[in-house]
């Protein structure tokens, strides 16, 4: 692969792996009820609990598109 098809890859992965951490904040927020019973009787944790996941979760996520999408990216437009 060249730098080119390198950069466009990281480039597309950002903007998928944003866009689905994004619709992820916007189902956890406006569905906060129905998500919060069904995810508590899937995986045996209170409904009180489930705030704090939820916050870990994205966190993780964000973290992990950075390392993982973003500046790889950033790092081959320096480079190209």
């Amino acid at each position: 692969m060249s730098i080119d098809q390198l950069t466009q890859f990281f480039g597309w992965c950002s903007v998928i792996n944003i866009g689905v951490m994004i619709v992820s904040a916007f189902m956890i927020v406006l569905l906060r009820g129905p998500i919060s019973s069904i995810h508590s009787r899937m995986m045996g944790v209170s409904e009180a609990g489930l705030p704090r996941l939820y916050f870990q979760y994205l966190g993780n996520y964000k973290i992990a598109i950075f390392v993982l999408n973003v500046v790889p990216y950033i790092a081959l437009k320096v480079i190209a």
